[in-house]
């Protein structure tokens, strides 16, 4: 239902991971069923195509007609809400922008009866009347999540202090307090990349008491955050040059977390040292 929360559920869904397409010609489908086939293109493999009362019983049979594994979530609300939700936003309804109706109340219970003849019990259905955008999230998380990994992420990004800190970090870890291996000759020309640097980074026991410390907080606050939907987290670890301290417990947060979460790692002041072997 027009007002019902297709902007919030695509905007989830896009945060999922799913390659959301909006107002696309119904009279064009059977190209989008080709594009699907042929496309190499990972974006293609989870589409989530939003559509209206008129053009949905149209998409449904293409897509259905061709073999398309289809799922279909119907978004619903009471009538006063949806009322409420229009006379608010100042937003126009559809029926009413096309000069289907003559007014609000019409075009409400117009929409309404052409989902009537279409809507199948099999249909996921959510009702958004008194629902939180939280809890609008969860359920859409858990009926359409492409995996068992949760659709939280992590970015967990090392840098040098030299260079400026990153300015779109959520938490900022400063590591310029472990033992640094650039006073070590033989470390030096190397980064936390490397096995003798990471070794030399982890062995240490201020790094084994300071992971401890700090991994029973992210382990804490990662999953908080993740019940409270927020959708990404950007984590950065910083010391001096951004080669070898940071690199190397960048990696090891990406390691540990990698199974739990999406995670990704950045090494942005990483530099190709010149070697001499």
């Amino acid at each position: 239902m027009s007002g019902a929360g297709k902007s919030t559920a695509t905007r989830v869904l896009e945060d999922m991971g799913y390659h959301i397409i909006d107002n696309f010609p119904v009279q064009l489908v059977s190209l989008l069923v080709d594009m699907i086939d042929t496309s190499t293109d990972p974006r293609y493999s989870y589409i989530a195509l939003s559509t209206n009362a008129q053009d949905f019983p149209h998409f449904l049979r293409g897509l259905k007609g061709q073999n398309m594994d289809v799922q279909v979530l119907f978004l619903d609300a009471a009538d006063s809400v949806l009322l409420h939700r229009y006379k608010s936003t100042r937003r126009m309804h559809p029926l009413l922008l096309s000069n289907t109706v003559n007014t609000l109340e019409e075009a409400i219970a117009v929409e309404r009866q052409m989902f009537k003849q279409a809507i199948a019990n099999t249909f996921i259905t959510i009702d958004t009347s008194f629902l939180s955008e939280k809890e609008f999230r969860n359920k859409i998380e858990k009926f359409f999540s492409r995996s068992t990994v949760p659709s939280f992420s992590i970015s967990f990004i090392s840098f040098g202090y030299k260079y400026g800190v990153p300015m779109d970090a959520d938490l900022m870890i400063d590591v310029r307090f472990l033992p640094n291996p650039f006073w070590v000759m033989e470390l030096r020309p190397y980064s936390g990349n490397d096995k003798a640097v990471y070794d030399y980074v982890m062995e240490k026991e201020e790094t084994k008491e300071f992971l401890e410390r700090l991994t029973a907080f992210t382990d804490y606050a990662f999953d908080k955050y993740m019940q409270e939907g927020k959708n990404h987290f950007t984590m950065a670890i910083g010391c001096t040059g951004g080669q070898h301290r940071s690199v190397a417990i960048t990696n090891y947060l990406y390691e540990r977390y990698r199974s739990s979460y999406n995670c990704y790692k950045e090494h942005r002041d990483q530099k190709e040292w010149i070697r001499n072997e």
